[in-house]
């Protein structure tokens, strides 16, 4: 089966819009979010090595969050994607690496289920996505 592209989102929310560099309740929004209908399956764009499976929020084990790692020391973490794979993997484009989570149940209706995409570079830098 070949990955489908999905549109980023815009307007996302009361909290603003999902574009990198959006303004978010006093803070910057770091990645980008794509639309997704809860258990999407999510693949990889990227090629690297799973280096983290961790959690949205300290506060609930629900929300879960991937980290692949670059052949260039870039991190990049997806977010609200239950993951389908283990930390060592190696992970070609285009792999399935794990199902999109629902993530207005945690927040409200009015939050549109969607996946937050986001790179960091070998020196700790936010890249935007859509330029990557």
């Amino acid at each position: 089966m070949r990955p489908r592209l999905v549109a980023p989102l815009i307007r996302v929310d009361d909290s603003g819009d999902g574009h990198f560099g959006a303004p978010r309740g006093g803070r910057t929004h770091r990645g980008v979010d794509y639309l997704c209908r809860p258990g999407d399956p999510v693949f990889a764009p990227v090629g690297g090595t799973v280096t983290k499976l961790g959690f949205a929020y300290p506060d609930d084990l629900t929300w879960r969050y991937i980290e692949i790692t670059d052949a260039q020391r870039n991190r990049h973490r997806f977010f609200y994607v239950f993951p389908l794979i283990s930390v060592h993997t190696l992970v070609p484009v285009h792999l399935q690496i794990g199902t999109a989570q629902d993530i207005s149940v945690r927040y409200s209706p009015r939050m549109r289920p969607h996946i937050h995409y986001e790179i960091i570079d070998g020196n700790g830098e936010f890249l935007d996505v859509e330029q990557f």
